[in-house]
């Protein structure tokens, strides 16, 4: 049985409630106050791509790369119906080699929820350092800790979407999943309940689910090396609009990094342990 990241149409529907070009007005603002407007833009764990998709139509060169073929053909194929130029590649966001640096690397939706270790997070972090240009920066946006730790969530785990004359319920995580106090994996049901074209179909899915804290993110930028933290955020909001990590409307979790000029080179990083 196929799952949600194995039908990118319906996923992309399901996360149809964000605004993409919003957020991409955001971070090509956050670029603008350190520097320059990026020229090229990488999208790790892409998915969909929506967002270097929007990035492509305003004229940045854009690079997607996900792991899932499917979902890479969906955003291919999309990309040309809106006539965009959008690179995908089929890649790995722990062991990726694309032999270039990019302005702005970006990884969107907590798609770091897939990185089950820390030695995976670590891997991931040294790629997307040695993909990056100095002076860029790597946007990274996961969920706001208080989702799993604390008992007031910023987020809702059921919604409603409508888009197109087809209307979706999803329910991503239900009360009886439950986080792995040593592992701090959770195996989220996800459900899918599709409704147009007067038919109705419906995806059940599990979904491995890795919660990260903020000083976990912490610690495994440290022993990564080579990347610095320069902001913090809770939201897609920039300057009278800034939210910050620790504000009580924040709903994200979203760290700005760039190449750290005090350690080493990138590309050559010391083990763990």
């Amino acid at each position: 049985m196929s799952g949600i990241y194995d039908d990118p149409w319906a996923y992309e529907l399901a996360c149809s409630f964000r605004d993409v070009p919003a957020e991409v007005d955001v971070l090509l603002g956050w670029c603008a106050e350190r520097g320059a407007g990026p020229a090229t833009v990488l999208e790790l764990a892409a998915g969909p791509a929506e967002h270097a998709r929007e990035f492509a139509r305003r004229g940045v060169a854009a690079t997607a790369l996900d792991l899932n073929p499917e979902m890479c053909a969906h955003a291919a194929r999309e990309a040309d119906r809106g006539g965009v130029e959008l690179e995908v590649v089929r890649g790995d966001m722990t062991r990726f080699d694309l032999r270039r640096r990019f302005d702005l690397v970006v990884t969107m939706l907590d798609s770091t929820s897939h990185l089950m270790t820390l030695d995976a997070f670590v891997a991931h972090l040294r790629r997307a350092a040695a993909h990056l240009a100095p002076g860029g920066l790597y946007i990274v946006e996961m969920s706001h800790p208080r989702d799993r730790l604390g008992g007031d969530p910023s987020v809702s785990t059921g919604w409603t979407v409508e888009r197109n004359g087809v209307r979706a319920s999803v329910r991503w995580g239900e009360p009886t999943d439950r986080l792995d106090p040593v592992t701090q994996i959770a195996d989220d049901h996800v459900t899918m309940t599709i409704t147009g074209d007067g038919a109705t179909r419906t995806i059940r899915d599990v979904v491995p689910y890795r919660f990260w804290s903020a000083t976990e993110l912490d610690a495994a930028i440290r022993l990564a090396g080579g990347l610095a933290v320069v902001a913090q955020y809770g939201d897609f909001g920039a300057g009278e609009s800034t939210v910050a990590l620790t504000d009580p409307e924040a709903w994200r979790m979203i760290t700005l990094l760039r190449l750290d000029g005090a350690r080493q080179d990138p590309d050559v990083q010391p083990g763990i342990g």
